[in-house]
């Protein structure tokens, strides 16, 4: 961010269903950073023309710390260069069989540009482990929030995936209980999402 420019917030909602429980913790993150000036940006996965990953790893074969290329045409390499121009991520999915969704997932693996791994080498590396933005991780399941948080795989993956983008976790918010016919959030849950929105603006 240029001194004098607006800070600006990118949330991937990698839900199924807009204006569910993600969706909805979300919107109260976002109209509280609002708040304080800062400008930003909903992005659903659902909406955006995404391909799977064919893992052909041409991506990672370029050395240097920038973030290779697919070769794939689609939304993603677009997409990626959005959310490099943020100050801060929020990265919303809820847990589908043990870990983040399908959605999310197919998103996750084609950000693996952000590795190296060139023929021939036995293991990969990340390119840069710089963590210059701040992020919020949220989630949902259909088991109680410490449940869901502790004994799935989403939160890792969460993590994991905030990393590569080089944003460092500052809070996590977690919905449990989850149903389709009631997902609207309670009190506290508005609550906690605009307190975890001043903290991730704190310096």
């Amino acid at each position: 961010m240029n001194e004098g420019e607006p800070r600006k917030l990118v949330a991937l909602v990698g839900s199924y269903r807009k204006q569910g429980a993600i969706d909805s913790a979300v919107d109260e993150i976002l109209n509280e950073v609002e708040r304080f000036g800062v400008e930003t940006e909903k992005i659903y996965l659902l909406d955006q023309y995404i391909e799977f990953c064919t893992n052909c790893r041409e991506c990672m074969q370029a050395a240097g710390d920038a973030r290779g290329r697919c070769v794939i045409d689609d939304e993603m390499n677009p997409l990626l260069d959005r959310i490099g121009e943020a100050d801060y991520l929020v990265l919303g999915a809820p847990v589908n069989m043990n870990n983040v969704n399908a959605l999310t997932r197919k998103f996750m693996e084609r950000c693996a540009g952000f590795g190296y791994w060139p023929w021939g080498e036995p293991i990969p590396k990340i390119r840069n482990k710089t963590l210059n933005k701040r992020s919020l991780l949220v989630s949902s399941s259909a088991a109680p929030a410490w449940m869901g948080r502790y004994l799935t795989a989403a939160l890792s993956a969460l993590k994991m995936l905030s990393k590569l983008l080089h944003a460092k976790p500052v809070g996590v918010l977690w919905i449990g209980k989850v149903n389709r016919e009631d997902v609207a959030l309670t009190a506290k849950q508005k609550k906690t999402a605009q307190k975890l929105a001043r903290k991730l603006l704190r310096k």
